[in-house]
């Protein structure tokens, strides 16, 4: 879909906010009929609103994707039938800053006129665009707090609550109805840091920070004493726990926040990735906070090398345990790609078994849910590689208490630290080769 021209007087635009509405209205457009992920959309469709409006029209595509399913419940009781995508987002947009955000319903209202308006090719509906939310905002905060939290699509829950009962789903889906909190993993003193940024020091060494902060504003940004990355997705490297001199690959490595606490502890690390786009994004990160890693573009399937002391693998997959950071994914894919990432997995345990040397540990990783994407990748490859055997006591090494151990590895759930925001969904597991 291509970015709508919409019309407007420049001192409206200044005075409703309307540039981060309708940069979001068109992000949402771009997921909900282009199957696009925000995260692929927002380095370029955002690139020309400043930067306060940039984080505002990201955050509110993103609350309404997270509350879409209590947006259509309200706005369901108000419409004879649904109109086109665009303005059903305006609409939804609407209902979530009145409902959600508390915003004034006053403004909310006329810069959802404003927009539908100046649109060609619905202008026509703005009278009923002014209608439906002026009804909202009567009585839609209360309807709001009465509502269900808001389920994930047929094609997603019903596999889970195969795998984890309709109980734990529940919990998932509570806890997908949170936004996420900012975690940081920081080169040293994660108290001093927790302390400067308000934050505070969990279990695990990582420092997760109150609010939703400018990250690029906050202190120890431009100096690279720290970099984004959520809890759960630090633990990989933590528990490969790489000496000083050992020969290191992170095989899916960009944007690099796992190759970069590989760098920290002193490993001689190669970053592989087939992206070159998300490698440049790796070497900035490297740049700004100073460490040394080898970068190689390439296939992971086809790349050779001699064998390595340990692997990290972090590999492609649903990316169904981060659904409370990207509430944008169960809408832009519905599981038909789920069967070439499971033979992708496998081919590359494969490949990163044979690029590792006898005596070597494998970290295999993948934020997701589904355990086609964890337990039964690691079942089948012990079938596979004669050998091959899991080091639990390695996978217990985060510092903290998880419920999820199995004889395959560690499950984490995002229902998991509920107290304290959360966490990102992952299974995780170390494999040993015989020497």
């Amino acid at each position: 879909m291509q970015a709508r021209t919409i019309v407007s007087r420049k001192t409206s635009m200044q005075t409703t906010g309307l540039p981060p509405r309708k940069a979001a209205i068109d992000l949402l457009d771009r997921v909900l009929d282009d199957g696009k992920l925000l995260s692929e959309l927002l380095p370029g469709a955002l690139e020309k609103l400043d930067p306060a409006d940039r984080a505002r029209a990201g955050r509110l595509a993103t609350n309404t994707l997270r509350w879409m399913d209590r947006a259509d419940r309200i706005l369901g009781r108000h419409l004879a039938k649904k109109p086109p995508t665009t303005v059903m987002n305006v609409l939804r947009l609407g209902v979530v800053e009145i409902c959600l955000d508390e915003s004034a319903a006053h403004g909310v209202v006329n810069s959802a006129v404003e927009i539908v308006r100046g649109d060609r090719d619905f202008s026509r509906m703005s009278g009923m665009v002014n209608a439906v939310l002026r009804k909202v905002a009567q009585g839609g905060p209360d309807t709001w707090q009465q509502l269900p939290k808001p389920q994930l699509p047929k094609w997603l829950r019903k596999p889970l609550i195969a795998d984890y009962g309709k109980a734990s789903v529940l919990a998932l889906e509570a806890a997908h109805a949170n936004a996420a909190p900012l975690d940081l993993s920081v080169k040293s003193d994660p108290q001093m840091w927790a302390e400067r940024l308000s934050g505070q020091v969990l279990e695990t060494g990582t420092v997760r920070v109150a609010g939703h902060p400018q990250v690029t504003a906050l202190p120890g940004f431009e100096s690279g004493d720290w970099w984004v990355q959520d809890a759960a997705a630090a633990l990989p490297a933590k528990i490969l726990n790489v000496q000083p001199g050992e020969r290191v690959l992170d095989m899916c490595a960009a944007p690099g926040g796992k190759t970069l606490q590989l760098a920290q502890s002193g490993a001689s690390v190669t970053a592989l990735d087939v992206s070159k786009s998300r490698v440049k994004r790796l070497q900035e990160n490297l740049d700004r906070c100073r460490l040394p890693a080898e970068i190689v573009v390439a296939d992971a399937l086809a790349f050779d090398a001699p064998e390595y002391d340990a692997i990290l693998l972090d590999a492609p997959c649903s990316a169904t345990g981060t659904i409370r950071r990207h509430p944008d994914l169960p809408y832009a894919k519905d599981g038909s790609e789920f069967p070439k990432l499971f033979a992708l997995q496998q081919n590359m345990i494969d490949r990163a078994w044979y690029l590792l040397k006898p005596g070597g540990r494998l970290l295999f990783c993948t934020c997701s849910l589904l355990f086609d994407e964890g337990e039964e990748q690691i079942k089948d490859a012990m079938l596979n590689h004669p050998g091959m055997v899991v080091d639990l006591d390695a996978v217990k090494n985060t510092g903290a208490s998880f419920d999820g151990i199995t004889e395959y590895g560690l499950r984490i759930l995002p229902s998991a630290w509920p107290e304290i925001g959360g966490i990102d969904g992952f299974f995780i597991t170390l494999l040993r080769k015989p020497a």
